[in-house]
């Protein structure tokens, strides 16, 4: 039997494991906030104590590996590590900690890898299935049509958009004027690298990725302890959307806490994140979308497998 393999995600704002067997079924799961890219976009590099508190995770995947037999497998960098002057420095510490490759992906790879993790376990559809990725340090979109897909990567994550215009505290309507400035602009953008993207309102079925969309769900269903099962697959509004963003926005992030289903760490970026994901169903027509906890994680592991 060919050993299991094991793919790490450094995000912007968590860092994720998963280990798989020969056969691509799921060993092990896991994910902390990290907050790698905290003041990157500010100062253009990774900071030490951001770098620290990923480096003790990968160490305690590093572990976790080895308990398993990992025999083959890869970190993959995200947005924070792209962007950052001293992503170097972060490779090599993270390549001596876990002893596998370290792979920087641009925001193409990682659409694709996105797009292909999420879809691999998807029911058929009349539709075209689109998604949408929303990171701490980027959002990418991603779909296929007539077997061409088609991909962008966008400086939007959560924590960019906290950061440079929303603020971590109740948002202020100057504020939330700044950040949904940013967000068009850069949809706009988005939308003029590759005009299919402004073609599809109607057309598609729209899938959730990552951290926002998972504790949206949370949220929604009044989770207080997070089970993939109950989060994968489940379909949310755009009145959901617009609910949280809402509500969230007005409130500090101590009260954001006291919501059933709201995770520690995304408390701060969760409106933001929110922001994001009603501007993307707002420009492709979607009045709702499908959550998936299926993503980069599995379509690297699957490009391992093969």
């Amino acid at each position: 039997m060919p050993e299991p393999v094991a793919v790490i995600d450094c995000g912007s704002n968590s860092t994720r494991l998963l280990i798989a067997d020969g056969d691509g079924r799921t060993l092990e799961r896991a994910m902390r906030i990290t907050r790698l890219s905290s003041g990157v976009d500010a100062t253009g590099h990774l900071a030490p104590d951001a770098m620290a508190r990923t480096f003790a995770v990968l160490a305690e995947y590093r572990a976790l590996m080895d308990r398993y037999d990992v025999g083959a497998g890869v970190v993959v960098g995200t947005s924070a590590i792209r962007d950052a002057t001293n992503r170097d420095e972060f490779v090599d510490r993270a390549h001596r900690l876990t002893n596998v490759e370290v792979r920087v992906l641009d925001g193409q790879a990682e659409a694709e890898f996105s797009y292909e993790g999420a879809t691999a376990d998807l029911a058929t559809d009349d539709r075209a299935t689109m998604i949408v990725d929303v990171g701490g340090g980027s959002t990418e979109l991603a779909v296929r049509l007539d077997g061409v897909l088609h991909a962008v990567s966008m400086q939007l994550g959560c924590v960019r958009v906290t950061e440079r215009a929303l603020g971590r505290e109740a948002a202020t309507d100057a504020r939330r004027r700044a950040a949904e400035q940013m967000i068009d602009d850069a949809l706009d953008a988005a939308m003029k690298t590759d005009p299919t993207f402004a073609s599809l309102p109607g057309r598609v079925r729209l899938v959730g990725l990552a951290g926002t969309v998972a504790t949206l769900v949370q949220l929604d269903r009044g989770l207080g302890t997070y089970r993939r099962d109950a989060v994968h697959h489940q379909l949310l509004s755009r009145r959901s959307v617009q609910d949280w963003r809402d509500r969230l926005a007005v409130e500090s992030p101590e009260q954001r806490l006291a919501h059933a289903g709201m995770v520690l760490g995304r408390e701060d970026v969760l409106v933001a994140g929110l922001m994001v994901l009603d501007a993307v169903m707002d420009r492709v027509g979607a009045p709702d979308l499908l959550s998936s906890e299926s993503d980069i994680l599995d379509g690297v592991a699957a490009w391992l497998l093969r």
